[in-house]
């Protein structure tokens, strides 16, 4: 009998049993791969990426160590290979930051609060690397604000304690009832102590609230007034329609074409009001800049703005932890089959679709509204708390929804020995980020990142 057809006191004695195999405690220590070269693992992937955007990824590395962490996801990903793991696999996301959390508006009008990145989530993922890996941008962003090691570690703990806890009440859960589970905003708001992020959280969801899906926001700043189309503003938006920019033309027909017949007929019916007005690359986000990313301006019959943004989809980076873990299919399918399983409610522009001059595959999905605003920019240390304990706990419902809570809280245990462990991980590595954002910085040298890149992103 399958183990999640056992009964829940069963499923948890098996979550125990793997402590024989792993104990807990043995996901404290920073175990580094032999001969490791920092520069080299984040070098791999910029032959792949637009040339004239690779320096400008590295400046942006450069701007601090938690910077740095957020687009070294390879490198964390190579350095985990060879860490324990414990025998539990779920939908990982793959680059579970602090930054890769975030608000969104369900077009049920719920304020949700959820996992919202997936380039690199990957199926069969021991549940640890994204705790490991949120656990870590926890004290690398405690640490980078002259926090105390000490409750820098605290903080970090504190991530895992909520992963737990979350995990322990989802167990107790019917599989349906998990599934549905979410993490309302608004509710949460109500939980919060600290009093700084309530005033953060408040005036976003008020705005949300307000205004709801009925306006985007993306329309009047990423278009040019005059022409209607989309403003050029490179480095970080430009057209593909000259010979300087030959390389990174994409054939948008054909690609809206393919992506046109993997929707469901619902979201066709919809997507048939709307012509494709204009489309033109645009750079994100830190790990991503230098990939092939595009976002396309689409019109109704009244001149009524839909965005939609086209982003190359790449191997993920935890395929570094193992030749079992090696995807063969369609990269955009990947990512947007991982956040259909790992997010409550996801976008329903999600879909995939290739281009088959440069052979580069992509995903589609609803260029992020800016309206709910970015609340992950936390700096004050209470908030801080509050804020890594939300992510802790929305990334154990995300991992609920593809593996079995009870197997997982029976590892876990409810003390606090593997949050412990999580913590004293958490610390080290940060260490381990601040040496190789030096040994980065000496080899690139600092620079400022250029103004277009650094306006905040709606991506």
């Amino acid at each position: 009998m399958p183990a999640t057809l056992l009964p829940r006191t069963e499923r948890m004695q098996k979550g125990k049993d793997l402590r024989k195999i792993t104990a807990r405690e043995a996901h404290a220590t920073l175990n580094l791969p032999l001969k490791r070269d920092p520069i080299t693992i984040l070098a791999e992937s910029d032959p792949a990426r637009v040339p004239q955007l690779i320096s400008e990824r590295y400046n942006r590395m450069l701007a601090s160590p938690f910077a740095f962490l957020r687009g070294a996801a390879a490198l964390m990903a190579a350095d985990l290979a060879s860490h324990p793991a414990a025998g539990i696999p779920v939908q990982a996301g793959g680059d579970s930051h602090l930054m890769n959390f975030g608000a969104f508006v369900t077009p049920e009008d719920n304020i949700l609060f959820d996992v919202n990145d997936f380039d690199e989530t990957l199926p069969g993922v021991d549940f640890t690397v994204d705790l490991k890996r949120l656990a870590t941008s926890v004290a690398v962003a405690a640490l980078s604000v002259e926090t105390s090691k000490k409750r820098a570690r605290t903080i970090a703990e504190a991530a895992a304690t909520a992963y737990r806890q979350q995990m322990f009440a989802l167990a107790e859960l019917s599989p349906l009832e998990t599934w549905h589970s979410r993490i309302d905003l608004e509710q949460e708001l109500g939980e919060l102590q600290n009093k700084g992020l309530r005033a953060t959280l408040g005036p976003i969801i008020a705005r949300a609230r307000g205004e709801g899906l009925n306006k985007d926001d993306n329309f009047p700043r990423l278009v040019n007034k005059d022409s209607g189309l989309i403003a050029e503003k490179p480095p970080a938006i430009f057209h593909v329609n000259t010979a300087a920019t030959a390389a990174q033309h994409i054939d948008a027909e054909k690609i809206f074409a393919e992506f046109r017949n993997r929707v469901p007929p619902h979201v066709l019916c919809m997507l048939n009001k709307y012509r494709l007005a204009d489309i033109a690359f645009k750079a994100v986000g830190v790990g991503s800049v230098g990939t092939h990313c595009y976002i396309g301006l689409f019109m109704s019959a009244d001149d009524e703005p839909l965005f939609l943004q086209i982003k190359q989809a790449t191997n993920s980076v935890l395929e570094r932890l193992g030749k079992s873990l090696k995807y063969s299919g369609h990269q955009g399918q990947r990512v947007v089959e991982g956040q259909r399983m790992m997010q409550s409610a996801s976008d329903i522009f999600l879909g995939w679709t290739t281009d088959e001059a440069s052979g580069r595959q992509f995903y589609v999905r609803t260029l992020k509204n800016r309206r709910l605003g970015s609340i992950s920019e936390i700096s004050e240390t209470k908030s801080l708390a509050d804020y890594a304990a939300l992510c802790g706990k929305t990334l154990a419902r995300a991992h609920a929804r593809s593996a079995d809570p009870a197997i997982i809280a029976g590892y876990m245990g409810p003390g606090e020995i593997l949050d412990d462990a999580i913590a004293s991980f958490a610390m080290a590595y940060s260490e381990q980020n601040a040496l190789d954002f030096t040994v980065l910085k000496k080899a690139k040298g600092a620079k400022a990142p250029s103004p277009a890149l650094t306006e905040p992103e709606a991506t």
